[in-house]
C-alpha cells in the first residue's frame, strides 16, 4: 500500500489544500452545538439573556447590590457602568434611551459602558451571587436571601439602611459567609437565578423582554445558518479536489501499468495471466481510487472531528466523558473483530475476480472450438462455478458489512440514552443545563461517528491494500530484457548482418535447453530459412534476434555489435516482424499498415506493400477499400488476410532485417507463390529469415538451417541439404514426390 501511497506526491500541494478544507468543515461542525446549546441555554431558558450582567438596571438597585460586593468588585461594577439622568445627557441621547427604556423618565438608571469580554466574563461572576442576595431579600426568602447571615442588623429597620451602617469588618464577615454559602450551588444556578431577577428588573424599566429574545435566537441562528454554509462550501470543494485527485492518481497509476507491461519480455508475461493484467489495471486500480477518496474525505477528517468533539465535550460536561470512552470502545472493539474476519476474504474475492476474467476470456477467445466440439455446457459449467464462487465470496462480505451499520446505530442509540439518563439527574440537581446536556449528546455523537468513519474506511483498507499491492507487483517488477547502460549508438551504414555465436537458451525456471549450441550468419541480400518438426526451436531463434528473450549462453551479432549493447529501441526499429499468428488492432487497413512507421509512411509506401503482399484485390473489394475498418482482434478478416495485411505493414516499416514467423501458413500455394516471387525483387538488399513449415516456401532460400531436437543437423542451399542432411530429405519427401523433388 505503501508503495502505491507514494504515486500521490504530484498531489500534495492540493492534499495540504484539502487539510485546511477538512480542518475548517470539522471546526464548523464543532462549533454547532455550542450555539445550539445558547438557543436553548440562553434564547428559550434565559429569554436571550446572556449572563448574570444586566445591561441596563435602576439606580437604587445597583446601589444595593454594590453594598455586597467587595472593593475590587464594587471598582468594577463603577467602572463598567455609567449613570444617565435627565441632567447628564444631551437632547437627543436622552430622547434615544428614553424611547428604549421608559422608566428613564421617571428614574435614574445604570447602562453598561461598553466594556471587554473579560470585564463582562467577571462582571457575571461579581454580580450573580449579589443580585441573588438581593433578590432574595427583596422577595422577603430567608433561605435564598440569606438572613441568617444578617443576625444582629436592629429590627425594623430596612436590611439595606442597616448594612449601609454596618462597620466594615462585619460587613467583610458577612460577604465571607456569603460566598462560603455559594461555593457550594453549582455556578449555572447561581446565575439563572440572577437572571430572573435582571428579566424582572428590565420588565419594570420597560424593556421589550420578547423581542430581546427573539433577536437573540435570530442572532445566533443566523450564526448558525452561516457556520453551516461554510461547513458545506468545504465539504463540496473537500469533494470536488478529492475526486480529482483520486482520478489523476488511477490515471497516473493505469499509465504506468500500461507502460510496464508493454515493457514486459516474454519472461515477465510468464509470470502474469492476460487475465490478472487486465484486472489489475482495471477493477485493482479503481479500488485503491476509491480508498484514495476516502482517505482523503474521511481519514484526514475523522480525527479533527473526533479529538475537536472529546475537547468540547470535556469543557461542556467531564463528569459524563465515561459514556463516551465506554462508546468508543465499543466501536473499536466491533471494527476490530470485522476487520479480522473481511481481511482474508477480501484477498479472496480479487483472485476470484481474476478467475471469472480468465474464464471469460478463454471463452469468448475460444468461441469457435467450443462450438466446433459442442462443449458450451463444458464452459458454462466451469463459469458458472467460478461465477459461484465469486458471489458466495461477494455474499459474505456484503453480509459482514451489513451487520456493521445496525452494530453502530446500536451503539449510538445505547450512548444516546446513557447520556439523557445521566444527563437528566445531573439537570434536576442543577449541574447542568438542558442545552448542556443536548451539546454533549451532539458531541458524543460527532465523535463516534469520527471513529464509524475510520471503521469504514478500515473495512475498505483490506481489499484496497489487497489491490495496491497487485498493482504495485507489476510496477516492481524487474523487467528481464531492459536497455544496456551504456548502449552503442546505431550505426548510419546499416547492413543487417547477423551472426549467430554458440548460442544457446533455455526458458526461465527450465532446466532442458531450448536450443544448443547454434551458431550460423544471415547476410543482406540473402534469404535464411529455418525448418524442423514442431518443436525444434525454429521460432524460439528468431524471437531471440528482436530481444523477446534473451540468450542464456552465446552471442548473436548484428554488424559485429552484440544486439545486448544496443538499445532495444533502435534494435527493433530495424527489423520487420512478422508473427505466425496475424495481429491487427482495432481501426482502419490503413492504421494498421502505418502502425509501424506512424506518419512517415507514405501512401505509396502503403500501396506498393499491399500489391508485394498480394492484399490489394481484397482490398479493394471493400466498400470503403483501404478505409474500411478493422474490428477488434481482426475478427472481420480471414487468417490469409490477416497474414498478408502482417506481412504489408512490415513491408510499409521498410527494416533492413525481416522475420517472417511461418507467415506464410495460411496462404494458398498460388499466393504464396506470387508472394514470395514480388517479395524477392524487393528485399534483394534485406536480411530475410523465414520460419517454414513449407518445403516449397524455402526452396529457393540461399540458407536453409535444419533444427533437430534445439541442434542444427543441416545447413546450405535445398539440393546440397537432399544429398547431405536425411532429416531434410525426409521432410521433404513428406511434401513432395519424387517427381517434384527433380524438377
Amino acid at each position: 500500500m505503501f508503495r502505491i501511497i507514494k504515486e500521490v506526491k504530484p498531489f500534495v500541494i492540493t492534499i495540504l489544500i484539502i487539510i485546511v478544507l477538512l480542518f475548517a468543515q470539522a471546526m464548523s461542525e464543532l462549533a454547532l452545538p455550542d450555539y445550539m446549546s445558547n438557543i436553548v441555554n440562553v434564547g428559550i431558558q434565559q429569554n436571550g439573556i446572556e449572563n448574570a450582567v444586566p445591561e441596563v438596571i435602576r439606580q437604587e438597585q445597583l446601589e444595593k447590590i454594590k453594598l455586597l460586593l467587595s472593593q475590587e468588585g464594587m471598582n468594577l461594577v463603577n467602572r463598567s457602568y455609567k449613570l444617565i439622568d435627565r441632567d447628564s445627557l444631551s437632547e437627543k441621547e436622552y430622547s434615544k434611551y428614553l424611547n428604549k427604556y421608559p422608566l428613564l423618565g421617571r428614574e435614574n438608571l445604570y447602562v453598561l459602558n461598553k466594556p471587554s469580554k473579560k470585564d463582562i466574563k467577571e462582571l457575571d461572576s461579581v454580580l450573580a451571587k449579589a443580585i441573588l442576595i438581593v433578590w432574595g431579600i427583596e422577595q422577603g426568602d430567608a433561605e435564598q436571601g440569606l438572613s441568617k447571615h444578617f443576625e444582629g442588623l436592629p429590627e425594623g429597620i430596612e436590611p439595606f439602611e442597616a448594612l449601609k451602617n454596618l462597620p466594615n469588618e462585619q460587613l467583610e464577615t458577612i460577604k465571607a459567609k456569603i460566598d462560603e454559602q455559594f461555593g457550594k450551588m453549582p455556578e449555572s444556578l447561581i446565575t439563572q437565578s440572577a437572571i430572573n431577577f435582571i428579566k424582572m428588573e428590565y420588565e419594570i424599566i420597560g424593556v421589550n423582554i420578547q423581542r430581546n429574545q427573539s433577536n437573540y435566537i435570530l442572532y445566533i441562528g443566523g450564526i448558525m445558518l452561516l457556520i453551516a454554509l461554510l461547513s458545506m462550501a468545504a465539504s463540496i470543494f473537500v469533494g470536488f479536489l478529492s475526486a480529482r485527485v483520486s482520478s489523476a492518481l488511477g490515471r497516473n497509476l493505469r499509465e504506468k501499468v500500461f507502460r510496464k507491461v508493454i515493457s514486459f519480455s516474454n519472461v515477465e508475461f510468464d509470470d502474469f495471466s492476460t487475465a490478472s493484467l487486465i484486472t489489475r489495471s482495471t477493477n485493482d486500480i479503481q479500488q485503491v481510487q476509491m480508498f484514495i477518496v476516502m482517505l482523503l474525505r474521511m481519514v484526514f477528517y475523522a480525527p479533527i472531528l473526533g479529538i475537536g468533539g472529546v475537547i468540547r465535550a470535556l469543557e461542556t460536561n467531564t463528569s459524563m466523558a465515561w459514556i463516551v470512552a465506554v462508546g468508543v470502545l465499543a466501536v473499536l472493539t466491533l471494527v476490530t473483530v470485522l476487520f479480522s474476519i473481511a481481511t482474508p476474504k477480501f484477498k479472496e474475492v480479487q483472485k476470484l475476480v481474476d478467475r471469472v476474467n480468465l474464464v471469460m476470456r478463454e471463452a469468448l477467445s475460444g468461441i469457435m472450438v467450443i462450438r466446433a466440439f459442442n462443449t458450451q455446457k463444458l464452459e458454462e459449467s466451469k463459469f458458472q462455478k467460478a461465477n459461484k464462487d465469486l458471489t458466495k465470496t461477494n455474499l459474505f462480505v456484503a453480509r459482514l458489512m451489513t451487520i456493521m451499520m445496525p452494530a453502530m446505530m446500536l451503539i449510538m442509540n445505547g450512548v444516546m440514552l446513557l447520556i439523557i439518563w445521566v444527563g437528566a439527574h445531573q439537570i434536576d440537581d442543577g449541574s447542568i443545563q438542558v442545552g448542556d446536556m443536548m451539546a454533549f449528546m451532539q458531541y458524543a455523537i460527532q465523535i463516534i461517528m469520527s471513529f464509524l468513519m475510520i471503521s469504514m474506511v478500515s473495512i475498505m483498507l483490506p481489499r484496497a491494500s489487497v489491490s495496491a499491492q497487485r498493482v504495485a507487483e507489476v510496477l516492481d517488477k524487474d523487467v528481464a530484457i531492459k536497455d544496456p547502460d551504456k548502449a552503442v549508438q546505431g550505426r548510419k551504414d546499416f547492413r543487417g548482418l547477423i551472426e549467430f555465436k554458440n548460442v544457446s537458451f533455455k526458458y526461465p525456471g527450465a532446466e532442458e535447453y531450448v536450443i544448443k549450441n547454434i551458431s550460423f550468419t544471415a547476410k543482406p541480400g540473402e534469404i535464411t530459412a529455418f525448418i524442423g518438426s514442431t518443436g525444434s526451436g525454429k521460432s524460439t531463434i528468431v524471437n531471440l534476434i528482436p530481444r523477446f528473450y534473451d540468450v542464456t549462453d552465446g552471442q548473436i551479432l548484428i554488424d559485429g555489435v552484440d544486439i545486448r549493447d544496443i538499445k532495444l529501441h533502435d534494435l527493433r526499429e530495424r527489423i520487420g516482424y512478422v508473427p505466425q499468428k496475424g495481429v491487427l488492432f482495432t481501426g482502419t487497413i490503413e492504421s494498421n499498415l502505418k502502425y509501424g512507421k506512424n506518419a512517415g509512411a507514405t501512401d505509396q509506401d502503403v500501396e506498393k506493400a499491399v500489391e508485394i503482399a498480394q492484399a490489394k484485390e481484397f482490398i479493394d473489394e471493400k466498400e470503403k477499400g483501404i478505409l474500411s475498418e478493422i474490428s477488434q482482434g481482426g475478427t472481420n478478416v480471414s487468417g490469409g488476410q490477416k497474414q498478408r495485411l502482417s506481412i504489408a505493414r512490415a513491408l510499409t516499416k521498410k527494416p533492413q532485417i525481416f522475420i517472417f514467423d511461418d507467415s506464410f501458413s495460411a496462404l494458398d500455394f498460388k499466393t504464396d507463390t506470387a508472394l514470395r516471387k514480388a517479395l524477392a525483387k524487393e528485399i534483394r538488399d534485406r536480411t530475410v529469415l523465414i520460419v517454414a513449415q513449407r518445403i516449397s516456401t524455402i526452396m529457393n532460400a540461399e540458407n536453409i538451417i535444419v533444427l533437430d531436437e534445439g541442434r542444427i543437423v543441416g545447413m546450405g542451399t535445398h539440393k546440397e541439404l537432399l544429398k547431405s542432411c536425411e532429416v531434410y530429405r525426409q521432410i521433404t519427401l513428406s511434401q513432395l514426390s519424387e517427381e517434384e523433388l527433380a524438377l
